[in-house]
């Protein structure tokens, strides 16, 4: 007899209802339900084929949310954390680079500039 255990046991979930768990299939039955709204609200306004494509665009964001983790989040929790980081805190970071060579011998560099200049003024002076 052999008993299957996850290598992670931390990603096991229960299966409650088909193989899915809690989460899982209340938001597929939610899906479901906004899938056969749409389909009775639009029926009578806009042709079978619409129908059919606006039914799974609108159940597929419920779906998502109840398959959907990344980072160990849930898809709500993930959208809640984007909308905090990007929306409400959102960081501006600005490069601003600093070439340390031309700082440590800055003086000398725009002395050297202030005689080339000098030197090519006087060569401008003198030129017919």
């Amino acid at each position: 007899m052999e008993v299957k255990i996850n290598r992670e046991i931390r990603n096991y979930t229960e299966s409650m209802f088909f193989g899915l768990s809690m989460r899982q299939f209340i938001f597929s039955a939610l899906a479901a339900g906004v899938a056969v709204l749409l389909y009775f609200f639009l029926k009578p306004i806009v042709g079978m084929e619409t129908v059919s494509w606006v039914c799974i665009l609108g159940a597929a964001p419920f779906a998502a949310m109840g398959f959907i983790t990344y980072h160990g989040m849930t898809a709500e929790q993930f959208l809640l954390t984007w909308f905090r980081s990007e929306i409400l805190e959102p960081k501006y970071l600005l490069f601003e680079p600093t070439n340390l060579y031309y700082e440590a011998l800055r003086e000398t560099i725009e002395r050297h500039e202030k005689e080339a200049l000098k030197h090519h003024d006087e060569n401008a002076a003198s030129s017919p």
